[in-house]
């Protein structure tokens, strides 16, 4: 891992309005060392050329390293996706079976709710049927009275 950390520094670095800034200094330094005669413009151009080309290497094996754990982690996130689809994919049949059993408890409460419909009616049937017994019983009554009363 300290690596990886490494190889994101140096890309990042790179990258960066310091590094060219400083890049722009060293190639500046480069040619007044030469203007002023320093060193000959062929050591010069020789050292520069060979310098830039080992950083450019350098930098493309950097980049590359970066690219490559780029793609692993990529691959993982895309298989993480594809675990998240399954879920969801798995989520939505049990939604579906869920709502299946809902559909399902509320034909039952409906059922039940008939039901109790039938027994309120054979219930209300059923004190009517007293009621009317009651008023059959005491209109015999009333007639027993009756012809009690007229046989006195």
């Amino acid at each position: 891992m300290p690596q990886k950390t490494l190889v994101e520094r140096i890309t990042a670095g790179v990258g960066s309005v310091p590094s060219l800034i400083l890049h722009t200094f060293i190639f500046i330094g480069f040619f007044a060392a030469s203007l002023l005669h320093l060193i000959s413009w062929d050591i010069m151009l020789l050292a520069l050329t060979t310098i830039v080309s080992l950083e450019a290497i350098y930098l493309a094996i950097f980049i590359q390293m970066s690219v490559n754990r780029h793609a692993v982690e990529l691959a993982e996130v895309s298989e993480d996706v594809e675990d998240i689809q399954e879920d969801i994919e798995e989520i939505s049949q049990d939604v579906d079976e869920i709502q299946k059993d809902v559909d399902e408890i509320q034909e039952d409460v409906e059922d039940i709710q008939e039901d109790v419909g039938e027994i309120s009616e054979e219930t209300e049937e059923q004190k009517q049927a007293a009621t009317l017994d009651q008023l059959t019983q005491d209109i015999r009554r009333i007639l027993a009275d009756l012809e009690h009363l007229k046989k006195q």
